[in-house]
């Protein structure tokens, strides 16, 4: 049967893939012996896996499956991976390894069986690697996918190529970059765009039908995706899209715990739990006093969508003030710790706090804080602690 697997494979192979590779392309070390890309539907970790396997193909014996392709349901994976190392089998690449159960468990043995055989696979956002069975977290090398960066999607749009910004880059020297970035391109040309229709790649592919996909991929992970990796009966699916729609609606400060209880009929243990699996599933974010720990599920200070385009299928409209502050949160979070601070509207990596507002914003709220700034909109370039807001969508 592995032989049907590998005639799939080759036609797969044979599919043209997109030229452009997103930022994480470059990162991941290919030489590891086991790799895992998680993240959300339609970031584009299979585009990822099929780029590097036609890159690789010439050169190694190869072999793609689907984790719920009848054949692989019937085998598991460690016979395929047994069978597929004794034909000379190389590299193996599981697309969507979630679908498969106590996969952890088959991923442990094929490291600890086959040391010529190199494995690379994707799944959700959801799975918790670091505390999966089967000590998984020191065998595999895990990386992230996040939604597109607002930098990626203006190469898309304009062929340009724009080098990733590191935080310390921007807040001493964002005067320098915003005008050497404007003298290639308009962000506000593009900005608007973005924040509504940009944030997967596979808005390439049709703009007309792209918030059917967006919603469709979405409700994907919330009716199929998140049953499959956690324990969740099939009639509170219901209760985690009227959380996705009340949160979409209601303001971050805003957030009633005890009235969103009532309003999707759960306990506030229970509510607590939903909102960190929906988290885990790179929909919503929670922002806490601390930056990590328990206490961050079990008093959430503010809740926000994980990407502004969850807005166009989460409900009709969010304030400016909402978009702008989510924004803000998704660019910067892929690489550093955002939390909830005393003054300001984040502080990030404990030291650094930023408010978050238009083109007026002042510094009356954080003028005694050290090390603070003004994070404005609908500026293209900044002066001293105020930073143009688009800037920050360059930190990946």
């Amino acid at each position: 049967m592995i032989e049907q697997l590998q005639l799939l494979s080759n036609q797969i192979l044979s599919q043209k893939v997109p030229d452009y590779k997103r930022f994480l392309f470059s990162e991941i070390d290919f030489n590891e012996r086991l790799i895992g890309i998680l993240g959300s539907r339609g970031v584009g970790k299979t585009t990822i896996l099929l780029q590097y396997l036609h890159k690789v193909y010439k050169d190694k014996k190869t072999l793609y499956i689907m984790a719920d392709h009848p054949i692989v349901v019937q085998l598991g994976l460690f016979t395929i991976a047994d069978e597929f190392q004794k034909k000379g089998g190389e590299l193996l690449i599981i697309d969507e390894i979630h679908k498969i159960k106590s996969f952890e468990v088959d991923l442990k043995l094929i490291y600890d069986s086959f040391f010529g055989l190199n494995v690379v696979f994707t799944g959700s956002n959801a799975v918790a690697i670091d505390n999966a069975k089967a000590d998984l977290s020191r065998r595999a090398v895990i990386y992230k996918l996040p939604v597109l960066s607002f930098r990626e999607f203006l190469e898309l749009e304009t062929n340009e190529k724009f080098e990733a910004l590191s935080l310390q880059d921007i807040l001493t020297n964002h005067t320098l970059l915003a005008t050497e970035i404007l003298s290639y391109v308009k962000p506000f040309v593009y900005f608007e765009e973005y924040l509504k229709n940009g944030a997967y790649p596979f808005y390439t592919t049709s703009k007309t039908s792209y918030i059917q996909k967006l919603l469709n991929a979405s409700m994907q992970i919330l009716e199929t995706d998140l049953p499959m990796i956690y324990t969740i009966d099939h009639d509170k699916i219901n209760s985690l899209k009227k959380m996705m729609i009340m949160l979409c609606q209601s303001e971050p400060y805003d957030i009633n715990i005890s009235k969103l209880c009532g309003a999707v009929e759960l306990n506030q243990r229970t509510l607590y739990k939903y909102l960190w699996i929906l988290q885990a599933a790179g929909l919503i974010r929670i922002l806490g006093a601390k930056s990590s720990g328990v206490s961050i599920i079990s008093k959430p200070e503010k809740l926000y969508l994980d990407n502004t385009n969850l807005f166009s299928i989460f409900c009709d409209s969010a304030k400016v003030g909402t978009i702008r502050e989510t924004f803000f949160a998704s660019s910067i979070s892929y690489k550093h710790n955002i939390s909830y601070p005393k003054s300001g509207d984040f502080i990030i990596d404990e030291k650094f706090t930023f408010e978050i507002g238009g083109k007026d914003k002042n510094i009356k709220q954080i003028k005694h804080v050290e090390d603070a700034y003004i994070v404005a909109d609908d500026i293209e370039i900044g002066i001293d602690n105020k930073i143009p807001l688009w800037l920050f969508g360059f930190i990946y």
